[in-house]
């Protein structure tokens, strides 16, 4: 446990840095969407939303590069990005299974372990101040 206190910086610079992907959905939605779905959907409402999502998504990745190098950002960074990442996995599991075959299920599987991962280092850091 005490090798994930010390790599955390290096967790979230990684998944940071993963998640700063998404940028890509708010500049190509449409090819986005393809390469993570198999296919898109039309329209002005679509196009705003989709690069909303993708923008804020890849904000998230910002705020997890940050707290990988601002200690006291570190808590609100992962909290933020974890439950994120958690409605995301949640929707395309009880929603969107059929997706899993495409792209989208390689990131709910990287979101999943980012999830534990972030979790189990503000569990420690909770017991660790208990302590």
């Amino acid at each position: 446990m005490k090798m994930l206190r010390r790599s955390m910086k290096w967790v979230m610079l990684v998944s940071g840095l993963l998640t700063c992907t998404m940028f890509y959905a708010a500049i190509a939605p449409d090819a986005w969407l393809r390469s993570n779905f198999g296919q898109t959907i039309e329209g002005p409402v679509a196009q705003i939303v989709v690069r909303s999502w993708g923008a804020l998504i890849g904000l998230i990745g910002l705020l997890l590069i940050y707290g990988a190098f601002r200690e006291q950002a570190r808590r609100i960074a992962l909290l933020l990005a974890g439950a994120g990442k958690g409605v995301f996995i949640a929707l395309v599991l009880s929603l969107g299974r059929e997706f899993l075959q495409f792209q989208v299920g390689v990131s709910v599987a990287v979101d999943a372990i980012m999830v534990m991962l972030f979790a189990a280092y503000l569990a420690l850091q909770e017991m660790g101040e208990q302590v």
